[in-house]
């Protein structure tokens, strides 16, 4: 275990589970982010009903802080549209900023607040999620959903 308060153990325990790992049989959308300056990649795939996410899967190959960040997405993204996703978003760059924490979940990320370089890491889950929304393929007639 570390004392480090950036690696707490809720945090590592959200990285081991990695809720959403794998991929969706048939997903609606897709998207990718990359931050070059750590080599972080994180492609999240949806499942979209009404324009809201119905189920969410990402492959992540990033550090601790990425992938943590990446599970609570897969578990807290369910229902959230572009506009729910983008509040997100925002509300961790805020906590992020030294505000408070967008959901009771995210207060996992409180002390990367004060590590301004790893701010990326924890909105880039976020930042594919929404790049798929953004241009979401639609389905062909007949595919399940």
């Amino acid at each position: 275990m570390t004392d480090d308060p950036l690696y707490r153990r809720e945090l590592l325990r959200l990285a081991a589970d990695a809720a959403g790992a794998g991929h969706l049989p048939a997903p609606d959308a897709s998207g990718s982010a990359h931050n070059p300056a750590c080599g972080d990649r994180v492609t999240v795939e949806l499942m979209l009903e009404d324009g809201r996410i119905a189920a969410l899967a990402h492959q992540t190959q990033a550090c601790i802080l990425t992938q943590a960040s990446a599970a609570l997405l897969a578990e807290a993204g369910a229902g959230l549209d572009q506009a729910g996703l983008a509040r997100l978003a925002g509300g961790l760059k805020t906590m992020m900023a030294g505000g408070a924490a967008p959901s009771p979940a995210y207060a996992v990320f409180e002390a990367v607040a004060s590590h301004p370089g790893r701010h990326a890491c924890v909105l880039l889950p976020l930042e594919a999620a929404l790049k798929a929304l953004e241009s979401p393929e639609p389905r062909t007639a007949g595919t399940k959903g």
